[in-house]
């Protein structure tokens, strides 16, 4: 049976955030030029989610993996083996694959500090170079390290043995500033730790980046492994939730969730991942996707990239080209095209610019059904708004249930 409704989820990656003195107690979501967003507050339901289950790590890969439906507690096993299923690395019962993020380490009095989780978002035609090189030098029957885009790669270690895969290993972007030291894999993560001081001397000897350290530029002069696991096995997105799907990110982990989940991945020309993203060619992507598939995943990273940097003038930015350069185009295109349609509007988990890392509070969130009023809120969609709604899931992956309860209506 053919479903009425068109559902989106747009989601703002790290979009929520905490009040702030220089805002006027604001936060950057209540104070970014948000007209289209709030205009679907006054007629929308609101209300707040939990996405990061105690216990969990408050990380995109368990937040995203509650909002687009999948229970952590069931399913979650790490990020890295999410974002391997979209570079189509086959990993094996016993093979863990491990986030290698190539970063700028600031080296002072014999001491090194986290200076760049991204490595200056290094653009990715360079970052494979230096892939290519730590493969030339390190590769073996049990290790190979595979390039992804930027800052983002892989390395994965057949028949990993048990006491790697369990290792404590510290994402780089909630260290930064910190003395690594005290976050390097130590113990029985000897064979990581000669991993990574291996890539520096690798690096150091590529004289394009020799050179622009020597500079004093900001660029890759090490890797970073976290984010470690064994291949995860979602149910199929159609079976929990009756619809058809497509997903559509920058980003290899989301699509890797579509992946595991059996859905659509729609690339998008000139989508980065950053505040260069292409937003226009995002909504008329998803639009068109909308007309083979009854479902659209739309995730936008800029917001918690902006965090991470603590940059309010770019999340402001950020949050504000998602309103007028995403929602908007995508409104039009969807009213343009689809008689009913509903959208949820969210982040993953807030991201605080004061913190420059990730929390697992609650997340605001905004579901709109254009054949249905609801009563939302004057005020606007923000954190404020959507606590007071007293609307509360304590198991946020319940949410994307409720976001299509009535796909047969």
């Amino acid at each position: 049976m053919s479903n009425k409704y068109k559902y989106l989820v747009l989601l703002g990656d790290g979009m929520a955030d905490e009040a702030l003195a220089e805002l006027d107690g604001k936060t950057p979501l209540m104070a970014a030029s948000t007209p289209h967003l709030d205009e679907l507050a006054k007629k929308s339901e609101l209300g707040t989610a939990l996405t990061v289950p105690e216990g969990f790590p408050a990380g995109s890969d368990v937040a995203n993996l509650s909002v687009f439906g999948y229970s952590p507690q069931k399913y979650y096993t790490g990020r890295a083996p999410l974002e391997a299923a979209n570079m189509g690395i086959e990993l094996g019962p016993d093979d863990v694959a491990f986030r290698c993020n190539l970063v700028n380490i600031l080296h002072h009095q014999g001491r090194g500090f986290m200076h760049d989780f991204s490595a200056g978002h290094i653009p990715t035609a360079e970052a494979h170079e230096i892939i290519a090189a730590l493969n030339q030098d390190l590769q073996s029957d049990e290790l190979q390290f595979f390039p992804g885009i930027s800052y983002r790669h892989l390395l994965v270690i057949r028949d990993c043995p048990k006491e790697l895969e369990t290792l404590e290993l510290m994402p780089p972007h909630d260290i930064i500033g910190q003395d690594i030291v005290d976050h390097l894999p130590g113990g029985y993560g000897l064979p990581l730790l000669q991993l990574i001081t291996s890539s520096q001397m690798i690096i150091h000897r590529m004289p394009k980046f020799r050179e622009r350290l020597d500079r004093g530029e900001v660029t890759a002069n090490s890797i970073w492994l976290w984010g470690q696991g064994k291949r995860p096995r979602l149910d199929p997105f159609a079976e929990l939730f009756g619809t058809s799907g497509a997903v559509i990110s920058a980003v290899d982990l989301i699509k890797g969730i579509g992946v595991l989940a059996g859905m659509k991945i729609i690339e998008v020309p000139g989508a980065t991942g950053y505040l260069d993203t292409n937003y226009e060619n995002k909504a008329a992507y998803a639009v068109n996707a909308l007309k083979e598939s009854d479902f659209v995943y739309l995730h936008v990273e800029s917001p918690d990239e902006a965090s991470h940097e603590g940059s309010l003038e770019k999340k402001l930015q950020a949050i504000t080209d998602l309103d007028h350069r995403l929602l908007g185009p995508l409104l039009q295109g969807l009213e343009d095209n689809f008689p009913a349609y509903r959208i949820l509007v969210m982040p993953d988990h807030p991201t605080p610019i004061r913190l420059k890392t990730h929390t697992s509070e609650p997340v605001p969130f905004m579901l709109y059904d254009n054949l249905k009023d609801a009563v939302g809120s004057p005020d606007g969609y923000n954190e404020k708004t959507a606590t007071a709604a007293d609307n509360y899931f304590a198991e946020g992956w319940r949410l994307q249930k409720h976001f299509t309860k009535d796909y047969r209506s």
